[in-house]
């Protein structure tokens, strides 16, 4: 039975996933979602990676969003429960417990923007184009985009970019802070796994305490916030790990962390 999305992982603790719908432009199908949603669960319940990148297969496509063939058949509840579904999806990409990297290898539409604004960082192509193109077709964006990309780029432009459904080049989407960095079609695997495995030098522990103390503290006031981030540090004082850090700085060698 064909996969529609791929896992791979690597012995420095990185894992690759790669959306499998080249021919339909990584479209989110039923069955991909539900490929993409088990992948996500296997990769938190193994403590042996620490950073994931998610990309998609092609050089046209990171994903162009909702599959609207597969919607055009669908009764109006349908359509709401495939919403939801796509939705909960990308919940679960950013309740991912450490750090993930979205390779934008190509457009992002729709849907496929929400997934990668679900990701802790985002790397794209200098040839990709990505947009909430919702309202062109008489919806809104419905996975998370009209509330993460606020918080990430700021209201106004949010705006703009939803009201107009415009898509735009990775240069605006960098000068704007939609995504963090670009790099040739060539480079871009290299890229982000350099980056991913920069991150995964670090402490496990550490990398998924930071993870929540951001994402939650993000939600509140600085006062709670502030709670959040304490309750966070404490978690990694008990751990073998902040104690391998110690001695591998007073050592002066690279530590071995083993995410206990």
């Amino acid at each position: 039975m064909m996969s529609f999305v791929n896992l791979e992982v690597l012995d420095n603790h990185v894992a690759i996933v790669t959306l499998n719908r080249p021919e339909a432009a990584n479209a989110m199908s039923k069955a991909l979602l539900e490929d993409l949603y088990g992948i996500i669960q296997e990769i938190d319940q193994n403590k042996q990676i620490y950073c994931t990148v998610i990309t998609g297969a092609g050089e046209k496509a990171f994903c162009a969003g909702a599959d609207l063939k597969e919607r055009r058949g669908m009764s109006n509840d349908q359509v709401i429960d495939a919403v939801r579904y796509i939705g909960k999806t990308v919940d679960a990409v950013e309740k991912m417990k450490s750090p993930v990297i979205a390779a934008l290898n190509g457009v992002a539409f729709g849907g496929g923007l929400e997934l990668a604004l679900a990701c802790d960082i985002r790397i794209a192509t200098d040839t990709a184009k990505m947009g909430l193109t919702e309202t062109s077709l008489a919806i809104i964006p419905g996975a998370g985009g009209t509330q993460r990309l606020p918080r990430l780029i700021g209201i106004g432009r949010a705006k703009q970019l939803i009201y107009t459904a415009k898509a735009i080049t990775a240069e605006e989407a960098n000068a704007i802070g939609l995504i963090e960095g670009i790099t040739s079609r060539d480079s871009l695997r290299t890229t982000v796994l350099d980056l991913a495995k920069t991150i995964a030098k670090n402490g496990p522990i550490a990398l998924r305490q930071a993870k929540t103390a951001i994402n939650q503290g993000m939600q509140v006031s600085l006062t709670n916030a502030l709670e959040i981030e304490h309750l966070c540090y404490k978690e990694t004082i008990p751990t073998n790990d902040r104690l391998e850090g110690l001695d591998a700085f007073k050592e002066k060698r690279t530590p071995n962390y083993q995410g206990n």
